[in-house]
């Protein structure tokens, strides 16, 4: 899920590629797959390595296995937790998250915990009626949100304090125009997944050579620092920032 373009993914799974061959899996593919669909492959009963948002993880996939969590060098993580940073335009002369009340909020897909639900608990508080922004607009990805915030097609979204680090380090200019006003609640990272149908010794191996990518040089790349695993209650903090919001009045941004 993270990586500024394919490139940096598919040399992490060469490397770790490697390491499962070496630790006894068999049949591996060359290179990753890149589905338009991310529902549909998450569910698939022959998955065997992927990378979930914690929102879907908690809405539709009671079904996968979890592998376990890197936790990245990021300002704006914790251990395996992280959050989103509150992005608005430099020239605003908004400063906090009550002086957007009305305004056009962007967002990369309904689903995701850094782009919406987080954000949406965030306004849940200050919502009347439930709403507090005039609009929002689905953008597709959180750089697609930059683009329409600098471009005056919206004025505020929730940007993953990742994804973000890993833009300004590969496009600096692509945060040109922007300043951060706030962030959102910490939860737990995103998770990696298998399928239900892998079997133990397999998904033993899956952990043994995603912990062992921590040695690799390949990971520094993407901000990779630690890894651990992170039970799938903790995760239901995600769950509770939807329930607290709709709570409230608030079930959609």
């Amino acid at each position: 899920m993270y990586g500024v373009g394919h490139q940096q993914a598919e040399s992490f799974w060469r490397v770790l590629r490697g390491k499962l061959l070496q630790l006894g899996l068999e049949a591996l593919p060359e290179q990753l797959s890149w589905p338009d669909n991310l529902a549909q492959h998450w569910q698939r009963d022959d998955l065997l390595l992927s990378q979930t948002c914690g929102y879907p993880l908690v809405s539709t996939l009671p079904q996968v296995q979890l592998v376990g969590t890197y936790h990245y060098r990021v300002e704006g993580c914790d251990g395996p937790n992280y959050r989103s940073w509150l992005v608005v335009r430099a020239e605003d002369p908004g400063e906090r998250l009550a002086d957007f009340r009305g305004r056009v909020a962007a967002y990369n897909s309904t689903d995701s915990q850094s782009g919406y639900n987080g954000l949406r608990a965030l306004v849940a508080p200050l919502a009347q009626d439930g709403k507090f922004f005039g609009s929002a607009i689905a953008s597709g990805a959180h750089y697609q949100s930059l683009k329409l915030i600098q471009s005056g097609q919206a004025d505020i979204a929730a940007i993953d304090s990742i994804s973000m680090e890993l833009l300004r380090r590969a496009q600096p200019r692509a945060l040109d125009g922007l300043k951060i006003i706030g962030r959102t609640a910490a939860v737990p990272g995103l998770p990696l997944i298998t399928s239900a149908s892998t079997p133990p010794e397999q998904l033993e191996i899956l952990r043994a050579g995603a912990r062992a990518m921590l040695d690799e040089t390949i990971g520094d790349s993407l901000l990779i620092g630690d890894f651990s695993l992170v039970p799938r209650s903790a995760y239901q903090a995600i769950s509770a920032l939807e329930q607290q919001a709709a709570a409230q009045g608030v079930t959609a941004l």
